[in-house]
């Protein structure tokens, strides 16, 4: 029965098409294709959203209006890469692919300025950029541009939407696919929406989740928990304009979507295209877990988020199906994996791999790294990791505490460990990190720095410790290591392939000094940048070993599959995991210690199944039935024929 009405209402609104003249276009043939393998998808997640709505069909017919005249709005280059660059390509799970991010105007200045720097990122074999956003944002408060004003404006700052969308096709000749924020939970209170909203339009009020009396955010707030504890308490504003409550997960001035409302999820999808259409090739979903909401409960990671992001994924497979979705989940690792579906995103951040890089590094020991990555690393057909070491962002301790558990660690307890040990107030501690966010109800806290900075390199250079400096810069190396080998796309937070250390200047700008984060938000250095080929400096010598890692990573198939072994090393310290492909074995082993540590030969013998293995880093070979050696936070990558 539901197959026949299904089959009607598809009919209905392909007669829509027809009616308003769209089916009689010459763009037509190929989306009406398109429509017969997606229209019943799209029409079934957008019933579970929206089905009691008695406009639920016109509703869903204005939509599919909407992606058409997108789709006849893009290029005859990016329908091209639409037929050649589908998901089920694997494109982005190559071993050829390296990551990179950064902001505009840090790296580069303008839009046109970082053409310039394409030749950089060419030299460190950077295939997908990342840059932060860049879009029309207030001018004093906007969360590094995450409290969006206009999605169809950009920080003027930077150059016109033009200008972005001509740096989108030349990093496409150059090989390089542009990432950028769909930030679709909220908007600034300046967006057109927001200020409609409070000039009274009712339908604009709609827009967001407001109530008329505090009474009413109760029985959402006692559920909630609070984002950025030391800006303020609770999840909800007052507009004195409306004279209403708004809801503000993150800060009073980035107002929550409403997306019980249709026309809010109509009006994101036109963003959306209206950004592929630019040239973009993949989004960074920011904020995934909040963009539904239910009285009683977390309002985090609820099933109707991951009904959103599927439609918007359906659109996308009619208008413009090359375009790839990265989610951006900080949560239970068990969350986090919802989110990875062929058909939801494709791609996701791995923040548990950040944080138990740093955990190990702290603990000088990988019992926890290696049990998650035996557990969590494995994904879908047709997905893959975004794996890094920093970002623009804090770290949080995301390892789920019931891990923790069966490897004998409190998870509450060791949280607290970590944060004094990067903020470099345990006793041994190489860190000198910076703190974020505390929250003194919970002792919740999260830590800010660059690479460097939480390496040891800050420390050792300040301190003169030249036999510190050397296994800070390894300890850079083997983290990044690591997030180049394990599996997936590996991304590299500009600045720190130059060995960028803290910036505290942020602390003398009134408009940055409450966000730690800008600590670790690098500035291009052109001093830094100069000395990037000289080995005798710190900055050339990280730049190096990036380089290395990025060039050995593209000539191994092997880091092109998702699929991992994790052996026992037979050290505590020494982290080891199998990638095999093409008739090549490489073990990866790693020392988290700042001393040397030496697997015994029997043990050496058994990683490498009793063969030889040349490491493609060093061409420093190891024979079977030899001890290994590592000296600390060294990192070899051996390469062995198999049959």
């Amino acid at each position: 029965m539901m197959d026949r009405l299904w089959e009607i209402f598809e009919r209905q609104c392909v007669e829509h098409m027809h009616t308003m003249g769209f089916a009689a276009q010459a763009d037509w043939p190929e989306f009406g294709l398109r429509m017969r393998s997606e229209f019943r998808r799209l029409a079934e997640l957008l019933w579970d959203l929206y089905h009691g709505r008695p406009d639920f069909a016109t509703q869903v017919a204005l939509i599919i209006e909407d992606a058409f005249k997108a789709y006849t709005r893009r290029t005859p280059t990016l329908r091209e890469r639409d037929r050649l660059y589908p998901p089920e390509s694997g494109w982005f799970a190559a071993q050829d692919q390296v990551g990179a991010v950064a902001y505009v105007d840090r790296y580069a200045g303008t839009f046109k300025n970082l053409e310039s720097r394409i030749p950089s990122l060419r030299e460190l074999g950077v295939t997908y950029l990342h840059l932060m956003p860049f879009f029309l944002s207030p001018a004093q408060e906007n969360d590094g541009g995450y409290a969006v004003s206009s999605y169809r404006d950009t920080n003027t700052v930077y150059g016109s939407m033009d200008d972005l969308e001509r740096l989108a096709a030349t990093l496409a000749s150059e090989g390089i696919a542009l990432v950028a924020d769909f930030v679709f939970n909220h908007t600034s209170d300046e967006h057109e929406w927001a200020l409609k909203a409070k000039s009274g339009d009712p339908d604009y009020r709609e827009f967001y989740w407001t109530f008329a009396d505090r009474a009413e955010t109760v029985v959402y707030q006692e559920h909630l928990r609070d984002i950025f504890p030391e800006v303020r308490t609770g999840s909800f504003t007052w507009c004195e304009e409306m004279g209403r409550w708004v809801w503000t997960t993150f800060h009073p001035y980035q107002w929550d979507l409403d997306y019980s409302n249709p026309a809010v999820f109509r009006a994101m999808a036109g963003e959306m295209l209206g950004l592929a259409n630019r040239g973009v090739s993949i989004l960074r979903l920011d904020a995934v877990a909040f963009i539904w909401k239910r009285a009683g409960t977390s309002c985090e990671n609820l099933s109707e988020a991951h009904t959103i992001i599927q439609a918007f994924q359906s659109i996308a497979r009619l208008v413009c199906p090359s375009l790839l979705f990265l989610s951006e989940a900080i949560v239970h690792p068990d969350d986090i994996a919802r989110y990875i579906d062929r058909r939801e995103c494709q791609l996701s951040y791995n923040p548990l791999l950040m944080a138990e890089l740093w955990e190990a590094s702290a603990t000088k020991d990988v019992s926890l790294l290696a049990f998650s990555l035996r557990k969590r690393h494995r994904l879908p057909a047709g997905c893959a990791w975004v794996n890094y070491v920093r970002c623009h962002d804090d770290i949080g301790w995301t390892f789920a505490d019931e891990d923790a558990a069966a490897i004998g660690i409190k998870g509450g307890d060791h949280r607290a460990f970590l944060n004094d040990f990067y903020l470099g107030t345990f006793p041994g501690s190489f860190s000198r990190g910076v703190s974020f966010q505390y929250n003194p109800k919970t002792g919740d806290r999260r830590i800010c720095g660059t690479a460097a900075s939480l390496a040891g390199i800050e420390r050792a250079v300040a301190e003169g410790l030249g036999q510190d400096l050397d296994t800070a810069i390894r300890r850079v190396l083997l983290l990044y290591g690591v997030a180049f080998a394990v599996g997936g796309i590996p991304l590299l937070y500009l600045g720190d392939e130059l060995g960028m250390t803290n910036d505290y200047s942020y602390l003398d700008d009134p408009a940055l000094a409450r966000d730690s984060r800008w600590v670790h938000r690098h500035r291009w250095n052109d001093a830094l940048y100069s000395n990037r080929l000289d080995e005798a400096t710190v900055a050339g010598r990280v730049y190096a070993g990036i380089r290395r890692l990025s060039a050995a990573r593209k000539a191994e198939p092997a880091f092109g599959t998702q699929a991992i072994s994790v052996p026992e090393s037979g050290h505590r310290s020494v982290l080891a995991f199998h990638k095999q492909a093409e008739g090549r074995l490489v073990t990866i082993l790693g020392n988290f210690a700042d001393e040397p540590a030496t697997i015994h030969a029997d043990a050496g013998s058994a990683l490498l199944a009793g063969r030889s293995g040349l490491d493609v880093l060093t061409g420093r070979l190891v024979l079977p039935g030899e001890p290994v050696t590592l000296e600390p936070c060294e990192l070899l990558w051996l390469r062995s024929e198999v049959e």
